[in-house]
């Protein structure tokens, strides 16, 4: 075993440490800075298009724990019979026939019987699976690796098929951009998986069985990587469903808005008060043209004025105004100046606007 001392770890750290410090400050600092970003930006409801996405994550995780349930797996005729790996190949089809309907076996047990009858070949089936030592045409004991080329598509199958469903749950069409994402993330994992798999399929050892004395002692490698596969694609599933949720309800991973989708926003904004400031135009439009409502409107403002002058005229308001004038709380001259600036916010840009399309009539 190789042991790390102290003096290895300063060579290390003295070695490596202005190549990785560099690279540590700067991912703090754009952490930092997305932090800040959008640390503002309030947590939401689930938008409902992701919805579709998270459907799709749960049937793929629910079809992926079904098929690690024996039910859905192919017998195992060696857990079937409790027969040892060196039983004798009568006896052991002699066990399966009492367990068969009427105490037959059947046509692929008939197939199956002179292809396990070496020790070699079981330890294949117990690899590979029945069916792939039942039907390979071009399979050969003393070639064992062809198995492993005939189980390939069998392999790449339910690969394929969750790639499938990654893909469709963080496309574009249905999660948009919020689980558009994770599609390089989720492909990249689904390709791993399968790489994985088929690495460890063929540099196993598929001679390990030969030394089980024992029943129990068998390693039934094909049936076990059916669950460890249906595992990794519900645990795969359910991380990119939680990345999907976090990420939508603005919980964590939370995007900050661009430049043009900021401009955007207030571009809606501005254009929504323009509706309403034109809406409210025609009332006031309607209102001065009809002379009953004119009427109430200047019998109102009439009522409003005088009203004022009333609560302005009592005794407790006068005292209260003369005490804040005369305590310097209220600056008489900063009220007008504000209220100046106020005013030429509102008719300033107003001003502009009219005398842009004088100053080319002007210049003609």
């Amino acid at each position: 075993m190789v042991q790390i001392t102290l003096s290895t770890l300063k060579t290390l750290l003295i070695t490596l440490g202005p190549f990785l410090l560099p690279r540590v400050l700067s991912y703090y600092r754009s952490y930092r800075t997305k932090t800040s970003q959008t640390k503002s930006i309030p947590i939401r409801p689930l938008p409902s298009h992701l919805y579709r996405s998270l459907n799709i994550l749960f049937i793929s995780t629910l079809l992926s724990l079904l098929s690690t349930l024996p039910y859905f797996a192919p017998e195992n005729i060696f857990t079937l019979t409790s027969s040892r790996i060196q039983t004798p190949t009568d006896v052991l089809f002699t066990r399966l026939a009492l367990l068969r309907p009427n105490q037959t076996l059947t046509s692929l047990d008939h197939q199956l019987k002179p292809r396990i009858a070496s020790l070699d070949a079981r330890c294949l089936y117990l690899q590979y699976g029945p069916d792939v030592l039942t039907h390979c045409p071009f399979c050969l004991s003393d070639e064992p690796f062809s198995y492993f080329w005939y189980a390939l598509p069998s392999i790449l199958y339910p690969h394929i098929l969750h790639l499938f469903a990654l893909g469709a749950a963080t496309s574009s069409a249905i999660a948009r951009k919020e689980g558009n994402r994770w599609r390089n993330s989720a492909v990249l994992l689904g390709v791993g998986l399968a790489v994985a798999e088929c690495w460890i399929t063929g540099s196993r050892n598929w001679k390990a069985n030969a030394r089980a004395v024992r029943a129990e002692d068998l390693d039934h490698f094909f049936w076990g990587s059916r669950v460890w596969r249906g595992v990794g694609f519900a645990v795969a599933d359910m991380v990119f469903a939680g990345f999907i949720w976090v990420a939508g309800t603005n919980r964590w991973f939370v995007l900050a808005a661009t430049a043009g989708e900021r401009m955007e926003g207030a571009l809606r904004v501005l254009e929504g008060s323009r509706g309403r400031m034109a809406a409210l135009g025609i009332v006031r439009n309607v209102v001065v043209r009809d002379e009953g409502l004119r009427r109430r409107g200047e019998g109102y403002w009439r009522e409003e004025g005088a009203v004022m002058a009333e609560v302005l005229e009592e005794r407790e308001v006068v005292e209260g105004i003369r005490g804040a004038l005369g305590s310097g709380r209220i600056s008489v001259s900063q009220v007008e100046e504000d209220a100046k600036r106020y005013a030429e916010g509102i008719v300033g840009p107003t001003n502009l606007m009219m005398q842009q399309p004088q100053q080319p009539q002007q210049q003609q």
